[in-house]
């Protein structure tokens, strides 16, 4: 058997026995790995304080040669995930990150890029930031790191390049924007002004943080989720459970 070392956010735990659980990470070099944590229900296990939700962690993991689950062996804290008491939206709004890398990752495909956009957005929100656009983005970067990132740039009917309109519509199964010229098409669409496209434009340009620095009217607060949440159930298949504790 081999042993494998990386930087992990843990996204899920549950129950394996009386004196163990099975902990599932999302990690910076192999992507999502579940492992079984031998004695970490006891009192003082092996692991310590370290297996705690969204905890970030230097762990080791060693593999197993046959089937079953690979073992953690070491996981050493390097940072919790503690937004300031009182802070319950932001306390939720990590455990719908860790729920996403959960439900729609897969194990052993790495995203190193995914990994530092998670890591950033957890940082974000402990420290109070907005949680709707915070959220939105990392949606945005899991969205793209999946291959699902709708088109903002061209119609998806007609695939025309987008001129400048006051309005624009979005169909969530087509995945992307339509022009005004298609907007009297009859498939189901939701309408977007020219003023939240630029916020997607900003959100999902690679590199800048300029988004950072924007302050959502209330219409592109309703517009911006309008069209993320029902892209998120799409490719989930349901709702996910912690939105009921968010305003997305």
């Amino acid at each position: 058997m081999s042993s494998d070392k990386t930087t992990a956010i843990l996204i899920r735990q549950a129950d394996f026995s009386e004196s163990s659980k099975v902990i599932t990470w999302f990690t910076q070099a192999f992507g999502k790995q579940a492992t079984i944590a031998k004695g970490a229900k006891r009192l003082k296990g092996p692991f310590e304080a370290a297996l705690d939700l969204l905890t970030t962690c230097e762990v080791v993991i060693l593999r197993k040669s046959s089937a079953g689950l690979d073992i953690l062996t070491e996981a050493k804290l390097v940072k919790r995930f503690t937004p300031a008491t009182g802070q319950l939206i932001s306390l939720y709004g990590g455990y719908y990150v860790a729920e996403l890398l959960d439900a729609l990752c897969e194990e052993d495909d790495p995203h190193p890029e995914l990994f530092e956009s998670v890591r950033m957005t957890l940082d974000r929100l402990a420290a109070g930031d907005d949680v709707v656009l915070n959220l939105s983005w990392f949606e945005l970067s899991l969205l793209r790191e999946l291959g699902h990132l709708p088109t903002f740039d061209a119609c998806v009917a007609c695939g025309q390049p987008l001129e400048e309109a006051a309005v624009y519509g979005f169909q969530t199964e087509a995945g992307g924007i339509t022009c005004p010229a298609c907007l009297e098409s009859p498939e189901p669409k939701r309408l977007l002004s020219a003023a939240t496209l630029a916020v997607f434009n900003q959100l999902t340009t690679e590199g800048e943080n300029t988004w950072q620095r924007l302050l959502l009217t209330s219409r592109q607060t309703k517009e911006l989720r309008g069209i993320l949440t029902p892209l998120v159930i799409q490719l989930l298949g349901r709702r996910p459970k912690t939105l009921r504790y968010l305003p997305l």
